[in-house]
């Protein structure tokens, strides 16, 4: 049974498969966690916690690079989302939280989101990394069969609509949320941006 549970690190963010995440690891019991799945080269388990409330769907990471390590044991690390999963029950056993995994995949669609679709949702993505003067990054493999993950990763948006996205085992139903979420991201985010160009200018033509 101990093998079959899995490293908790409940974190106030939300991962998706096949997206990169870097984290500081800093707190004893973490450190523990972490220097347990890389010697035994393993998986722990992502999962969003707000306000003391566990969500129960997450999604594993696994670590693709150390990138520091620190004298009194913290260090800098890259991890790789890799596969959802429900947590069945929660063990306290050890200084961290583990959990028993159930893990998921998207249903099996027979109609997979049209290229026109997928344009769309790439071409809404990029005017609000614009409007949001958001870093660049790679752009979203428009391929990928999961690309509402793809995309809702690479911006600053609501927990909840993300944690919902996860949740979700189709593809056709995600992407076109995602293309409503970000539409109307955009248009609030045109109004903002106009009515502090007007604030700026005090009133007065130029």
């Amino acid at each position: 049974m101990q093998d079959l549970l899995l490293p908790l690190f409940p974190l106030n963010l939300v991962l998706f498969p096949r997206v990169n995440l870097a984290l500081h690891i800093f707190e004893e019991r973490y450190k523990e966690m972490i220097g347990e799945c890389l010697a035994n080269q393993s998986e722990f388990g992502i999962v969003l916690a707000q306000e003391n409330a566990l969500q129960n769907t997450g999604c594993t990471a696994a670590v693709t690079e150390v990138i520091r390590q620190y004298d009194d044991g913290r260090m800098d690390v890259l991890v790789r989302g890799q596969r959802r999963f429900e947590i069945l029950f929660l063990d306290r056993a050890k200084s961290y939280l583990r959990g028993a995994p159930q893990f998921f995949d998207d249903e099996a669609e027979e109609v997979p989101p049209e290229d026109a679709r997928r344009n769309e949702a790439l071409q809404i993505y990029e005017e609000v990394a614009r409007l949001l003067e958001a870093e660049e990054t790679a752009a979203p493999d428009i391929q990928d069969s999961q690309l509402s993950y793809q995309i809702i990763a690479r911006l600053p948006v609501d927990l909840e609509f993300k944690q919902s996205l996860l949740k979700n085992r189709k593809e056709t139903e995600r992407l076109p949320e995602v293309i409503a979420y970000l539409r109307k991201a955009a248009a609030r985010l045109a109004v903002t941006i106009r009515t502090r160009a007007k604030a700026g200018g005090n009133g007065q033509r130029r």
